[in-house]
């Protein structure tokens, strides 16, 4: 799993996806503390099982895939 951990911070490597699934979305390499709080705020999104199965980025992924 070593393509996954390198999206995580090194505290996660060698989580099980669940693990990661369930970890706060500041785990996410690139998203700073201040990023997961406006999340949550904007989005109730805390964890990165939140964020990856939110309608609204859901939406906007699969708008991005149909104009390719």
């Amino acid at each position: 799993m070593a393509g996954i951990d390198s999206k995580f911070d090194k505290a996660y490597a060698g989580k099980s996806v669940e693990e990661l699934a369930d970890a706060p979305v500041a785990a996410l390499n690139g998203v700073s503390d201040s990023d997961a709080e406006h999340l949550k705020a904007a989005f109730n999104i805390k964890t990165v099982r939140d964020l990856g199965t939110n309608k609204f980025f859901l939406w906007a992924q699969a708008t991005a895939k149909l104009a390719e």
